[in-house]
């Protein structure tokens, strides 16, 4: 369905952004699961698979009326909105002017509550623009007065994985693989679809609320490929480098590959361990339980995450 249509007698609906991407999507399966009316606000209504039960409406930051017919009649907004990088016109001050639009416009649409999609250790004095800008829009969000959840994962397991698809791929396909200054830092992973249980979850309460999006399992880094290469490739060499060494040997992957693997930001801030959280679990599957399931398939195909 497309086009905002009119809620009355319908019910209100609940607002996704990106319903069609990664997390989007397993947060807006879940509401669906859960019964409830989705709306997702997108700019590629040309990924809408054929039969969505979700309504699609404009994520357009350049018209901030249509913003708001968007979010008319949507109790609770669930934001994933972010980007990776800074593509071109869109650097990361432009992404964080584009979410106080959309929180603005959400609080104007008289939406009830915000649930927001942020980073582990986000700090507005990170030397990091990727943290900084996280933390820009978490400020935005606060001072909307909009009842809110925000949620902070480091990275995501589960579904079309990209990233450990793709450390899969080079496992099954490179002589040997390599990992910087010795992989001693830890990150904390959450399976996609806890993710969004927890975002549902908190969606339906009325507080306040910082939570930490992170699984069981707190490994290293060279841990966490370890695991992958014992289920994939298992007799494949892994290789300590020092940063200085490991930055430039991505970008030169990532030019054969026309992809960015890890941008230098990525791994530094990784490696300082913004990736990482101590708090206590909210998420219940583990990395190496999805991780056994998914021995056969992962990483088969190499999947460009500057093209999806």
């Amino acid at each position: 369905m497309s086009g905002v249509p009119d809620p009355a007698g319908s019910g209100q609906a609940v607002g996704v952004t990106g319903a069609f991407s990664y997390s989007g999507a397993a947060v807006a399966d879940e509401l669906v699961r859960r019964g409830r009316r989705v709306r997702t606000l997108t700019g590629h209504p040309g990924r809408a698979p054929h039969g969505t039960p979700v309504e699609v409406a404009p994520l357009d930051f350049t018209d901030p009326a249509g913003l708001r017919r968007s979010l008319t009649g949507v109790e609770v907004l669930y934001n994933t909105y972010w980007v990776r990088f800074p593509h071109p016109g869109t650097p990361f001050d432009a992404a964080v002017d584009n979410s106080r639009l959309l929180f603005e416009a959400a609080a104007d649409a008289g939406v009830r509550r915000i649930v927001h999609v942020s980073i582990t250790n986000p700090d507005p004095d990170s030397p990091y623009p990727y943290f900084r800008g996280k933390a820009l829009v978490e400020q935005h969000l606060r001072d909307t007065g909009v009842p809110h959840a925000v949620v902070r994962p480091a990275f995501f397991y589960g579904r079309r994985c990209v990233l450990m698809n793709n450390i899969a791929w080079l496992l099954r396909h490179l002589p040997l693989v390599a990992v910087g200054d010795g992989g001693s830092y830890r990150v904390r992973g959450m399976h996609v679809d806890d993710l969004a249980r927890l975002c549902a979850d908190l969606g339906e309460r009325d507080d306040d609320v910082v939570v930490d999006g992170v699984g069981p399992d707190r490994p290293t880094f060279r841990e966490l490929v370890e695991q992958i290469r014992d289920a994939v490739a298992p007799r494949r060499p892994i290789l300590d480098l020092p940063g200085r060494l490991f930055e430039p040997l991505t970008g030169v992957l990532g030019t054969v590959l026309r992809d960015r693997l890890l941008t230098r930001d990525e791994y530094r801030a990784m490696a300082t361990g913004l990736a990482d959280s101590e708090a206590p679990a909210t998420g219940s599957m583990g990395f190496g339980d999805w991780l056994a399931g998914e021995a056969d398939t992962l990483g088969r195909h190499y999947l460009n995450d500057t093209r999806s």
